[in-house]
């Protein structure tokens, strides 16, 4: 009997040590790499494994996975602990490892449910219970705790034969779908193929008619875009005594390029509050306003006793025109960054946490909130939906601020913050991924990249190479009309998830009983 039990012990230390590995080979279907197949893989395998098991081995299982996943695919986040937290190498990543376990409680949880609700391979459990599970989980993930949606399933087909679904059913739609995908998979293992030969061409047959769905078409009309990427380095980006510097190489920069009708300077490209330099913003203002362009740019701005992460507009606003109008600095034709990015831009429990390590006291980590809707930018009379750096990773709330007018999508970041890891390059596939779901080009433009022009079908078309200075010139497409997506939302495929749960905790005790 302990023979039996010590290799049972063994053979499930071998379980877990693959459901790590599997999870860990995730971080593959994404950016750089966009090595899609691997996820539908992984989670087939997961899947398989975790068949039979009991509801409690199934969250252990799952959380593993999960864990693997995390673990590896968002490792880079230590950097900006250890490089620039002031944090010890080996703490930075002991941070970065808790995160990933909470993280992996969201699989967790769908494992547990998976084995409570239908603990053996059947249609119920790999196509109606997992997809549902799984979508539910990856949206839970997304808004607890102001969310962190980042590695949805999803983002693997930025560049993958479905992205075009994501028109009509958004990144967590595509969530949906790589988990039926893979539970069909998980079937053939037992040799039950009829699933997945009907879920295969229904997929592909519903990736040809999505295109139709969308009301999207050119609007006639092109902009001329130039995006700074200055290359500051971030050792540099709030010192005092570079605050000048810092301004004169983006006003340098920009000078050749005031032909173009829309220059736009990345998150914070001003590190000062706006009425410490009043005096650099209305000569801004004049040389845009001469020029018959606008100057999109990352500042702190300042209302009463509030900071706000923000954009603002200098020189033509309506239309163009030459003017001599001073920058007046009211708050109109402004957007505030509303979704802050903890200790990053807010200390929660700040009187506890600040004093503990420089991490809880970087600079400009007291930000106020601003709304969740906003009225679009006006530059040139073009309408620009914005998003600041992390909150492009929301979208419900990008898409809560395109209304029919909008024109182009703009996000701006500094994810210097993160060297040469991956974190830059997964944030840019998200970028790409609000395009599809919208139908409208989107301008990126960052302190050290990745600043890039994408179409309205999430390619990038133009791009600068990360970690120098440049400018990227280019002449944009506008284009009007609306995706599935833009009218509805996530919400059908949550509501049809939460269906599809309730209709296999409806079904469980009949399944019991057969069984």
């Amino acid at each position: 009997m302990l023979n039996k039990l010590r290799a049972f012990a063994h053979h499930e230390k071998i379980r877990l040590v693959l459901a790590y590995l599997a999870g860990a080979s995730t971080a593959l279907a994404f950016a750089p790499y966009g090595l899609w197949p691997i996820y539908l893989l992984a989670t087939v395998f997961a899947l398989h494994q975790s068949s039979g098991l009991s509801a409690r081995a199934g969250l252990t299982y799952w959380l593993t996975f999960g864990f693997g996943c995390f673990s590896i695919g968002i490792s880079w986040i230590h950097v900006s602990m250890s490089t620039y937290g002031g944090i010890p190498l080996i703490a930075s990543m002991g941070l970065m490892a808790l995160l990933a376990l909470y993280l992996a409680i969201y699989p967790a949880l769908t494992g547990y449910l998976l084995q409570k609700l239908s603990p053996t391979t059947s249609i119920m459990r790999n196509i109606i219970l997992f997809p549902a599970l799984w979508t539910l989980t990856e949206w839970l993930r997304g808004w607890v705790l102001t969310g962190f949606p980042w590695l949805w399933a999803g983002y693997s087909q930025t560049e993958g034969p479905i992205k075009v679904l994501a028109s009509v059913i958004g990144a967590l739609g595509l969530s949906f779908v790589l988990a039926l995908v893979a539970g069909g998979f998980a079937l053939c293992l037992q040799k039950r193929w009829r699933p997945i030969v009907i879920i295969l061409p229904l997929l592909g047959l519903a990736t040809y008619l999505s295109p139709m769905l969308s009301s999207v078409e050119p609007d006639g009309k092109t902009v001329k875009v130039a995006l700074i990427q200055g290359n500051i380095p971030q050792t540099m980006k709030w010192e005092p005594e570079a605050l000048w510097p810092t301004m004169s190489k983006y006003m340098d920069l920009s000078r050749p390029l005031l032909d173009a009708d829309i220059i736009i300077w990345p998150e914070a490209a001003i590190p000062a509050p706006e009425y410490m330099v009043s005096e650099f913003l209305d000569n801004a203002n004049k040389v845009a306003n001469l020029n018959n362009s606008a100057i999109i740019t990352g500042i702190i701005s300042h209302q009463e006793d509030s900071f706000y992460n923000s954009l603002i507009v200098l020189g033509n606003h309506n239309d163009k025109h030459q003017s001599q109008a001073d920058y007046t600095g009211n708050g109109s034709n402004e957007f505030k960054k509303h979704h802050l990015l903890p200790i990053g831009e807010f200390v929660p429990f700040e009187s506890l946490l600040r004093p503990i390590a420089p991490l809880f006291n970087l600079p400009m980590s007291s930000f106020s909130r601003g709304a969740y809707k906003q009225p679009n930018l006006n530059a040139l009379g073009h309408q620009i939906a914005p998003a600041i750096c992390y909150e492009i990773a929301f979208p419900e709330q990008l898409r809560a601020n395109v209304n029919e007018g909008t024109e182009l999508l703009l996000t701006v970041s500094n994810d210097a913050w993160f060297g040469s890891s991956n974190g830059p390059l997964q944030h840019m596939e998200i970028a790409q991924m609000r395009s599809i779901e919208l139908g409208r080009p989107l301008v990126r433009a960052t302190n050290n990249g990745v600043t890039a022009v994408v179409d309205e079908r999430g390619n990038i078309t133009h791009k600068l190479p990360q970690f120098e200075t440049g400018v990227l010139v280019a002449d944009i497409s506008l284009m009007k009309g609306k995706t599935w997506f833009f009218k509805w939302g996530q919400w059908p495929i949550i509501i049809l998830s939460a269906l599809l749960l309730g209709l296999a905790i409806i079904r469980r005790p009949k399944l019991s009983r057969a069984q």
